[in-house]
């Protein structure tokens, strides 16, 4: 009775506190919670801290640098000053000066002297196709101990060439001393900017990029359906049976993992050729009268780059479906439901989160894709990794590998964004 009454009287002081000394103690209680919350988020960080650092500099900072190189190139400006300096003056309505020519004379005694000329001449030619040779021509020609007597000399050399009597050369030349750019992103959509200012489309001979990324999200998206047609009633398959029998099926799902990409593909260049298993067997079969060009031919990529991303896309299937309670789908029959009225109604909208990762995940990857269609693609059936790679490892154009890359990581960014808007970023994760 005395613990009941003393637990009374403390009731009633707590009840009886004043206002103002009750909103003290709301509010240090409120500051305490928000303290141990900054501890808490503190101590995340700075778990999480060595692999942000990790990812910052073996990522992020590499990524950031390739990508300003699309808009930045210094070549020309840093090849060219006497140049540039002469053509800001210009107008642009005609050809300069002698005092241009002259100026682009001692440029180019200056850069084969300093080893800068070969750097100039493929930046050039990256915007004026063909000047590669007439850089060094000119090179060539100042170099002679008659023409290096006399400024006038001099400018007679670079005349006696109709490519730098053009207009368009010098407006080339001028669009390249900006060393803050947009030529290479404009090309990477095939326009550019003419020589009075205005903005077109690239000549018909150089415009490329605009199909190869047409083709790149065709083959994306045809090899993501096959997949999906694949992976989804693989996926209700494994989960309608026994989970020991399930677990069988998706091991099998799994095995492609266990050995590298370039290995699958391989796999596939024999396969797929003209006297491979799958013609063989199309023969045997009788399904073909004369045997098929699988190989170096879009049919054949895409059979080999379904098979590799099928695991992508069922994985997210899969991991949705086996969370869709059976019962579900015998009380809605109960309910009077027939079992394709069940299913699409009941069972397909609670996959649809599943379906959604899977399908954006092949597609993403898909856009990336070079080993195989460099091994099994023919010519027509490049995708635009491939030119990427050709910039980077060929003709030595970072900042048009750069252009293309940002454009297609534009493009990927707007499809998720796009998918987001859509269906919701909940419905996006990855389950």
């Amino acid at each position: 009775m005395a613990r009941t009454m003393q637990g009374v009287g403390w009731l009633h002081l707590f009840r009886e506190r004043p206002a103002d000394e009750a909103a003290g103690f709301d509010a240090k209680l409120a500051a305490d919670l928000r303290r141990a919350n900054r501890r808490d988020r503190l101590r995340a960080l700075l778990l999480a801290a060595p692999l942000l650092v990790l990812l910052l500099l073996s990522f992020g900072i590499p990524i950031v640098l390739l990508l300003g190189r699309a808009v930045y190139d210094p070549t020309i400006a840093d090849a060219l000053p006497r140049t540039s300096e002469t053509l800001r003056q210009w107008n642009g309505a005609d050809v300069p000066d002698d005092a241009a020519f002259a100026a682009l004379a001692t440029d180019l005694r200056t850069d084969q002297a300093g080893n800068q000329l070969y750097e100039l001449a493929k930046s050039l030619n990256s915007r004026l196709p063909g000047a590669r040779s007439h850089v060094l021509r000119a090179a060539r020609a100042l170099a002679t101990g008659d023409v290096a007597a006399t400024p006038a000399s001099s400018v007679a050399a670079i005349k006696a060439d109709a490519f730098w009597t053009e207009r368009d050369t010098w407006a080339a030349v001028k669009l390249g001393t900006h060393k803050i750019t947009s030529f290479y992103l404009l090309s990477a959509v095939d326009l550019r900017w003419n020589a009075d200012g205005s903005l077109g489309f690239a000549p018909a001979d150089q415009a490329i990029f605009l199909r190869i990324f047409e083709r790149t999200f065709l083959v994306a998206a045809l090899v993501t359906v096959a997949t999906l047609l694949l992976a989804f009633p693989f996926a209700y398959l494994i989960c309608s049976l026994p989970a020991r029998y399930g677990a069988i099926l998706l091991i099998v799902v799994l095995l492609p993992f266990w050995t590298s990409i370039l290995v699958r593909t391989a796999a596939w260049t024999v396969l797929l050729q003209k006297y491979g298993l799958l013609n063989e067997l199309a023969v045997w079969l009788g399904l073909a009268q004369d045997r098929l060009e699988l190989m170096y031919s879009r049919t054949g990529l895409i059979i080999a780059m379904t098979h590799i991303q099928l695991p992508f896309t069922l994985l997210p299937i899969y991991s949705v479906m086996r969370t869709i309670q059976p019962a579900q789908m015998r009380a809605a029959a109960s309910l009077g439901a027939r079992p394709l009225t069940a299913f699409l109604r009941v069972y397909l909208p609670q996959a649809v989160p599943g379906v959604m990762a899977g399908c954006l995940l092949t597609f993403i990857l898909c856009l990336g894709y070079y080993i195989t269609p460099a091994l099994i693609g023919g010519a027509s059936d490049q995708l635009i990794s491939n030119f990427i790679a050709n910039y980077v490892n060929v003709e030595l154009n970072w900042e048009m590998a750069a252009a293309l890359s940002f454009i297609l990581l534009a493009l990927t960014i707007g499809l998720y964004g796009l998918f987001a808007r859509l269906l919701g970023l909940d419905r996006l994760k990855l389950m």
